[in-house]
């Protein structure tokens, strides 16, 4: 939520846990700044009664009441700090250890803070939260996409965002409304779980394909999240069906390179001319539907054969990436580690665009920028 709001919050349970008494509105709007600067009273009604729906909505337990027996339409509030205090917190060992693991696990700047100062808080209470893993492998969480920061906010703050968003084999990305329910992680991609406002129904988005910054849009959300819905089953089906296998690609691969595709290989042969090695292999690769832009990535290392519609959509990448869209050409990464972004990959892009035309008769055409 906007640091005013969090601040006026903040301010609003303060005052109402160090009164005894029930506080009247009329009481809160003379003390707390921003109920003086309410413009009109309609607007500090409007104002009190969202702010009371919020400390509800976190489970703040806010009582109404009267300090007088003659006049009890005299309404005021107050929080019990009975109510309102934490139980203390005893963990067992193995739970005070998966804590620990939990919050080294994020690295992100976003959460990264907040971890630590989770683990300061444990660690004064006198609760042993382990160290690091004694073999010296421990699990990490990273968020490299832009749009990760801005969507966890919005739902944190339950409010609908917009973006620019590029589907699967499109090169021009198109505006969506989002309601954000969750985000959730599937074999090293981030989706977002929402409600699409022009489609009328649930979506998943996958965050790498979002172009720009989600913007924050006015209002509140709309449609609750369907109580059975498995957010993390919902990922899983749909990165499957975004990813799943069309058949088999026949490559042609630069020797000793590209060792990713042919781990992936059904079949390997050294390419002969005369009888001779040409420095080439020809794969044949299983084929997913996101399968272009990965093959882009390997650049000049990599020439598709078969089929002629993966390498029209390898080369619509190139086209696209030489125009200066770079991340049209990562758009359907399917392993994880294949990412592009560097100013020298981006250089390397223009360079092969420029020499697509001229290589084409004898070489076929080249796929993309160099490892």
């Amino acid at each position: 939520m906007p640091a005013t709001k969090t601040e006026r919050l903040v301010n609003l349970v303060i005052c109402l846990l160090a009164s005894k008494q029930y506080v009247t509105k009329e009481r809160l709007r003379a003390t707390l700044e921003p109920y003086r600067e309410c413009p009109t009273d309609d607007a500090f009604e409007r104002m009190f009664e969202r702010d009371k729906d919020e400390l509800r909505e976190m489970g703040i337990p806010l009582e109404t009441g009267t300090n007088s027996a003659l006049f009890e339409d005299e309404i005021g509030y107050r929080i019990p700090k009975d109510s309102y205090n934490l139980p203390e917190i005893r963990l067992e060992r193995d739970e005070a250890a998966v804590l620990g693991v939990a919050a080294r696990f994020w690295q992100q700047a976003v959460l990264a803070s907040d971890a630590s100062s989770a683990l300061l808080k444990l660690k004064s209470a006198g609760i042993e939260v382990g160290d690091i893993s004694q073999s010296g492998i421990e699990p990490r969480v990273r968020t490299e996409t832009g749009a990760f920061e801005p969507l966890l906010q919005a739902i944190c703050d339950r409010r609908p965002v917009s973006f620019r968003y590029r589907k699967s084999g499109e090169v021009d990305p198109a505006l969506r409304k989002v309601e954000p329910w969750a985000i959730d992680s599937w074999r090293g991609h981030w989706y977002l779980a929402g409600y699409d406002r022009d489609r009328g129904a649930d979506r998943m988005f996958r965050l790498d394909r979002i172009v720009g910054e989600p913007v924050l849009m006015a209002g509140h959300l709309t449609e609750p999240v369907p109580a059975d819905m498995d957010v993390h089953a919902k990922v899983a089906d749909f990165a499957w069906k975004q990813n799943r296998n069309v058949g088999t690609a026949r490559l042609r691969l630069r020797a000793e390179t590209g060792f990713l595709l042919r781990r992936r290989a059904t079949e390997c042969e050294q390419e002969l001319l005369d009888g001779e090695p040409t420095g080439w292999d020809v794969l044949t690769v299983p084929r997913n539907t996101g399968m272009a832009g990965w093959l882009a990535e390997f650049g000049p290392d990599v020439q598709v054969l078969e089929p002629p519609e993966l390498r029209a959509a390898v080369i619509n990448r190139l086209r696209a990436a030489v125009a200066g869209n770079a991340l049209a050409a990562s758009d359907e990464m399917t392993h994880p580690g294949a990412r592009i972004g560097t100013h020298s990959e981006i250089g390397t892009h223009s360079k092969i665009g420029a020499q697509a035309g001229a290589d084409r008769s004898d070489t076929g055409e080249m796929t993309g920028a160099t490892r």
